[in-house]
């Protein structure tokens, strides 16, 4: 338990220490590449027959021209991301045993997967064991991601795609992982992308880290996912003023009214249709002992099962003096039932007793009409469009 306690802290330290080096760095952390690579663990036949493998190398660096992978010729730090997640690749895993010989080798500069298929277009894992040198790379291991040329010819277009990279970690039992916030975009003339500081090589080569393990093992993976545009969307306003927002409602000899509940006349108010509702001697458990307020959506205005609509409102009980108004804020979602109501309001509005009272000043006073205003005043409704409708 100690020991896998120092190995946490350690391998926590080390990302702390990567993400400031390469926030620091002045060197390009992110490039692109043509795909005018041809090196793999197959080196060209004029070494392997006794060719000048000092004038091979100086005609391999004049047949790859870096392109930068930023207009501005820098990445940004801050759309590095780094970190540890459980979940494999999902794209592509390349388990590689033996791998110091890969590091030691003169020859080798990088190994490419086979080619693995991502939506329409073929793609390639490509690993250099000792570091992109032309991409500054030096000192670091550097993974990228190719797409097939010959796909791209056919379809005559950019190919836009986030890319996450994997190391697996023994010790951790996790892997290592590094993406771009931004999104990448492959074509004829830029068909490889990836990070050329990757991990430092001193790191990785340190079995005790995790990377290097069961001897000489270790592994890799991406995940290569390509966003589509969108086919579906909305748009959600809130309307905020309305040439008519207040909507009072008269209930006339309202001390003889029996039935349980009242509706108004319909109204309209920000391209919707209301009513409200009172139940003179309460509603549910309210009943007997307050009045019941509500506004609810009309019966004929159809919302469809996926929408709500944003509502704020006041509602009102009108005294003969307005100051002694009785007023509660709705601020709610309307949406269709089973998953929302067409109804909001207030079961305990304001008490029986009050509202009956000879000196009340609600029912018109102690010689008034007997009658109740209710009234509504809409200060905010939302509407969403959708698309296709």
């Amino acid at each position: 338990m100690t020991s896998h306690y120092r190995n946490t802290i350690s391998f926590v330290s080390l990302l702390l220490c990567l993400f400031i080096a390469s926030a620091s760095s002045e060197r390009s952390f992110i490039r692109q590449f043509t795909d005018d690579f041809n090196s793999n663990l197959q080196q060209p036949d004029q070494i392997g027959a006794g060719g000048n493998p000092d004038l091979e190398e100086a005609h391999s660096r004049d047949n790859h021209q870096e392109i930068s992978s930023r207009d501005n010729n820098r990445a940004s730090a801050s759309s590095t991301v780094v970190g540890l997640r459980n979940r494999a690749p999902s794209s592509y895993s390349l388990k590689m045993e033996s791998f110091s010989i890969l590091l030691n080798s003169k020859n080798t500069e990088s190994y490419r997967s086979r080619p693995f298929p991502v939506g329409e277009y073929n793609w390639t894992l490509v690993v250099y064991p000792n570091g992109n040198k032309r991409d500054n790379g030096t000192g670091y291991l550097s993974l990228y991601v190719a797409i097939d040329n010959s796909s791209l010819l056919a379809a005559h277009r950019d190919v836009y795609a986030d890319l996450r990279f994997y190391i697996f970690n023994k010790n951790e039992r996790k892997y290592f992982t590094i993406q771009e916030t931004n999104v990448w975009r492959f074509n004829v003339f830029k068909t490889m992308w990836g990070f050329s500081q990757v991990l430092p090589l001193d790191t990785f080569k340190d079995s005790r880290n995790g990377f290097l393990y069961d001897g000489d093992h270790c592994e890799f993976g991406v995940d290569v996912s390509i966003p589509t545009p969108f086919k579906m969307s909305e748009l959600f306003t809130i309307t905020h003023n309305f040439p008519t927002p207040i909507y009072t409602w008269t209930l006339q000899r309202f001390s003889t009214l029996l039935k349980d509940d009242y509706s108004s006349d319909a109204f309209s108010v920000g391209g919707r249709r209301w009513r409200l509702q009172v139940y003179p001697n309460g509603d549910s458990m309210a009943k007997g002992r307050s009045l019941s307020v509500y506004l609810y959506l009309d019966e004929n205005e159809k919302i469809r099962p996926y929408e709500k609509i944003y509502v704020r409102a006041k509602l009102r009980v009108l005294n003969i003096i307005p100051s002694r108004n009785v007023e509660r804020q709705v601020d709610i979602w309307y949406a269709s039932p089973p998953s929302g109501s067409r109804s909001w309001g207030f079961a305990n509005f304001m008490s029986l007793s009050d509202l009956r009272s000879l000196f009340g000043g609600f029912l018109g006073g102690l010689f008034g009409p007997d009658e109740l205003r209710v009234q509504v005043e809409m200060e905010a409704i939302s509407s969403t469009k959708y698309f296709p409708s």
